[in-house]
């Protein structure tokens, strides 16, 4: 029996957040070994690798012009996005910074695509609904102690809003390139990860991360990778805010694997964050 494609698209958005979760899982443990910017650098170039070899395993096609140019400005998005995320990060802001780059990640998607391609049904209006109150809540991490001052969570706040620019930025140019080109797309968004990385790694005077110092990080870029593909591929069988809402529930992903694996305690809010995304994705299925 043959997949409805709008089920289809639904599938692949929750593999691609299930991947992107597990990746972001990876990712935060081979932090705790090196550099986090030596990992974006590792991570970039192991999922550049994995793309350019599928693309030439498959023989697909080059987008066209403009297929290439929305690839390009995804991937200057992307970079945007992380090169604003990880220094806010290390500000000691992830309370705030993660849950507004998150929620604002996920939201811009919904509303370009009520301008592009209508309303969606109701049951999934309310989904987004949860979804973004589910993925706000799981992206919550511990308050930093002695808690922070007001011009410092204003400026968490708007970094984390202009990472969330940036990562909305790449789901909604990545949804423009035309139909049925999944791999070579991702080549051009894939090598501004890596070079926004490694750019990253010479501002911050860090040595050049060596390919052997984290596996880990290896195995992140190719689950990152993974990611990029699932949305890719959503995006082909269903609408661009299904697909990217889907696709943003990864930290749900993250937080259960870091309880389950590393048995870090998950917290009551974290807890109802999950149900949250579970119930959305019960809603944006229907």
């Amino acid at each position: 029996m043959l997949i409805p494609a709008n089920l289809l698209g639904i599938l692949f958005g929750l593999t691609s957040g299930i991947v992107w979760g597990s990746g972001d899982f990876t990712g935060g443990y081979a932090t705790r070994r090196i550099s986090q910017y030596h990992v974006l650098a590792v991570s970039g170039l192991s999922g550049l690798v994995v793309i350019v070899a599928a693309a030439a395993i498959s023989r697909e096609s080059f987008p066209s012009a403009e297929g290439i140019l929305w690839s390009i400005l995804g991937g200057l998005s992307g970079a945007l996005g992380l090169a604003v995320f990880y220094p806010a990060l290390a500000m000691g802001c992830s309370a705030t910074v993660a849950p507004t780059t998150a929620i604002v990640g996920a939201g811009l998607p919904v509303v370009f695509s009520v301008f592009t391609e209508g309303l969606p049904a109701p049951t999934k209006l309310v989904g987004f609904a949860f979804a973004f109150v589910g993925i706000g809540l799981v992206s919550r991490g511990p308050t930093a102690a002695g808690g922070l001052s007001g011009s410092v969570n204003r400026r968490a706040v708007l970094l984390g809003c202009l990472s969330g620019v940036g990562f909305a930025g790449w789901f909604i140019c990545m949804g423009q390139v035309e139909a049925g080109k999944v791999f070579t797309p991702l080549i051009f968004a894939r090598f501004l990860t890596f070079l926004t990385g490694l750019l990253l790694v010479l501002l911050y005077r860090q040595p050049v991360p060596s390919l052997t110092a984290s596996p880990l990080a290896l195995l992140t870029g190719v689950l990152d990778a993974g990611g990029n593909l699932f949305y890719i591929l959503s995006k082909e069988f269903t609408r661009l805010d299904i697909a990217a809402v889907l696709a943003s529930l990864g930290p749900a992903v993250t937080v259960l694997l870091a309880g389950i694996i590393l048995k870090e305690k998950i917290s009551q809010l974290q807890g109802v964050g999950v149900a949250g995304c579970l119930v959305a994705i019960e809603l944006i299925t229907v």
